[in-house]
């Protein structure tokens, strides 16, 4: 017993390793490889509100990657999707939204109030994109969240009502080693819970 238990523990690490060394190269391939077409809407994906009382900023580090697209013409609005922050009751979209008109940014803004996970952020945003008449949409989020981002876009048939494009935000989330590790370690938790419950393909 206690050889077949390390040998499932063994077979264990090395799929979160293979796990997370695929999120990591695609990271690495995003921050590369910015989006080239202009778009009809930056969809920004929600993260934790506030982190030791201030805007967390692993959420306000996507909406300054998304602001970076307006400012350069490559967007002209901004859809901030994110639901009740469990932890502290804020609305992750509405911090968003505060934070773009803290920055200066004055265009228009679509909030997504409900959702509670990256499938829900894809889902509950799809209706209120095609309600603005959005057909090209460049999705914002950490570097390595993109790898799951990218397999429920194309399991949920969001990539079939829109060409989508993906933004890698190289927030201090990505360039502070603590909160890179931290959130890559997390990362690959996330894709096993995801294609345990078939979400992912």
């Amino acid at each position: 017993m206690r050889r077949w238990a390390l040998a499932a523990l063994a077979a264990g690490v090395v799929g979160y390793a293979a796990i997370w060394l695929m999120v990591w190269r695609t990271a690495a391939e995003r921050l590369a490889n910015p989006p080239l077409r202009n778009a009809d809407a930056a969809l920004v994906l929600g993260n934790r509100a506030y982190l030791h009382g201030r805007p967390n900023p692993c959420l306000t580090g996507r909406v300054d990657a998304a602001l970076a697209l307006a400012q350069a013409g490559r967007v002209p609005r901004l859809v901030f999707s994110g639901g009740v922050d469990r932890e502290d009751g804020r609305i992750e979209a509405e911090v968003m939204q505060t934070h773009a008109q803290q920055a200066g940014y004055t265009g228009p803004m679509v909030l997504e109030r409900a959702s509670q996970s990256t499938r829900q952020n894809l889902s509950l945003s799809l209706p209120m994109l095609q309600a603005a008449g959005v057909k090209r949409v460049i999705v914002v989020s950490e570097p390595y969240h993109l790898w799951r981002v990218e397999r429920l876009v194309r399991a949920s048939g969001f990539d079939r009502a829109f060409d989508v494009q993906y933004a890698a935000a190289p927030s201090s989330c990505w360039t502070r080693w603590g909160m890179a590790f931290k959130g890559a370690l997390r990362e690959p938790l996330a894709i096993i819970n995801n294609a345990g419950h078939g979400y992912l393909h």
